[in-house]
């Protein structure tokens, strides 16, 4: 029996988005009101003079870095409609030595999530998705531990990790290569920290069901969506999704992690790949330049300013995000997760962000909308020194008294 229940959630699961798809469900009325997104950010220019120094900044920090001993890193920098910096600095741990340069390409881990949520706010703009439409109703195999909750979980609350799930849920099993549809059938037993809708809990497989939502209203895979609507339209030549889409780029930089004579580069491990809208894409720094500029407003004939509003409007609270590191906690005042975004208030300034991580990856990237300005960092290699990188720029943006924020992930202050 236990086996047979087992085989059943599989097909369940796998079946979710196809089975809506079928059906043809209308979405209901909503379930819970989404307030009216801001306005557009007033602009506070900031002196190319300023953002040119920085940059020219963080070329010299990334290179010092390297030098140091980290494998690789690759940095974009754009301020208004123009690319200021996009550099790599080391090498991919391909044989031969191969060097990185700005169209390497790179997991992008959790940054991918924005993605989901830049994807799924096209959709609402076009009336084919709708923000407050109950989960359950595109995908009727969807429960909770908390039935009657599940009924009132919506497509924005999935986006938002608002599920009243414990943080994490299934990672673990993740790691140790469960697929996801068995672990999206199996969401009925996942503890919870709240009633659904009513507080946050960081997701991936949750998060991920979002690609079935895809999947139910459009008919298409979420992947193909992504590279027709987003990808293209954007000039992003070398994002892919995937393992085999990383390991077929003509230049990528492989994972590494530290072993007994230093950093050792080993191949990319594949469970974090099955969760698509999660942590699914692969792109270089000079993709994620585009992506920024157009996450800034540079690209409005694919991304209008109503989108980005809403898109990066504050949902729920995130005090986790206040702690953790140097710059966290000296800068961060407040803290909220968006739709596939993470917004901070930077020492006053609104910070649209996301970081993601995965074995032998890091990445970053952080906009300040009023500014115009945003900085993308990405490495091959699981050292916390890059990470610095980040809080420098913004500080030098914004005048801010100065830190040595590379140096305070190693301890030295």
């Amino acid at each position: 029996m236990r086996h047979r229940k087992l085989f059943s959630r599989i097909v369940l699961a796998s079946a979710l988005g196809l089975a809506a798809a079928v059906a043809g469900a209308v979405p209901a009325a909503p379930a819970r009101s989404t307030p009216a997104p801001p306005a557009t950010p007033e602009r506070l220019p900031v002196p190319a003079a300023r953002v040119d120094a920085a940059a020219a900044e963080i070329d010299r920090i990334a290179r010092r870095i390297v030098a140091g001993g980290v494998p690789g890193i690759a940095v974009a920098i754009v301020h208004g409609d123009r690319i200021v910096l996009v550099e790599g600095y080391g090498r991919t741990g391909a044989p031969g030595g191969e060097r990185i340069d700005a169209d390497t390409v790179f997991r992008t881990a959790s940054l991918s999530k924005g993605f989901a949520g830049t994807l799924a706010a096209q959709l609402v703009e076009r009336g084919t998705l709708d923000w407050d439409m109950p989960l359950h109703q595109q995908l009727p195999a969807f429960q909770l531990a908390d039935a009657a909750g599940s009924t009132r979980v919506t497509v924005r609350d999935v986006l938002a990790h608002r599920l009243g799930l414990k943080f994490h849920t299934f990672d673990r099993d993740l790691e140790a290569d469960v697929p996801f549809p068995v672990l999206a059938a199996r969401l009925d037993e996942a503890p919870m920290l709240c009633p659904p809708g009513e507080c946050f809990g960081y997701q991936n497989v949750a998060f991920s069901l979002i690609g079935d939502v895809v999947f139910a209203v459009t008919g298409d895979f979420f992947t193909r969506q992504v590279e027709t609507r987003l990808f293209a339209p954007l000039g992003m030549e070398n994002a892919t999704f995937g393992r085999d889409g990383l390991e077929s780029s003509r230049r990528w930089a492989r994972p590494h992690v530290r072993g007994r004579n230093g950093w050792v580069a080993v191949r990319p491990r594949e469970n974090y790949f099955r969760v698509p809208p999660a942590a699914g894409v692969n792109a270089s720094a000079r993709d994620l330049a585009l992506w920024a500029k157009a996450q800034l407003g540079h690209r409005p004939d694919v991304l209008s300013p109503a989108l980005l509003a809403d898109l990066h409007a504050p949902l729920v609270r995130t005090p986790d995000q206040l702690s953790g590191s140097a710059w966290r906690r000296e800068r961060i005042r407040d803290a909220h997760y968006a739709t596939g975004w993470r917004v901070f208030d930077y020492a006053g300034e609104p910070l649209i962000y996301h970081a993601g991580a995965v074995q032998g990856y890091r990445a970053m990237i952080g906009l300040l909308p009023r500014r115009d300005t945003g900085i993308v960092v990405l490495w091959n290699n699981e050292s916390r020194q890059p990470s610095g990188l980040m809080p420098i720029y913004l500080d030098r943006v914004l005048r801010l008294p100065p830190r040595d924020w590379v140096g305070a992930t190693t301890g030295r202050r």
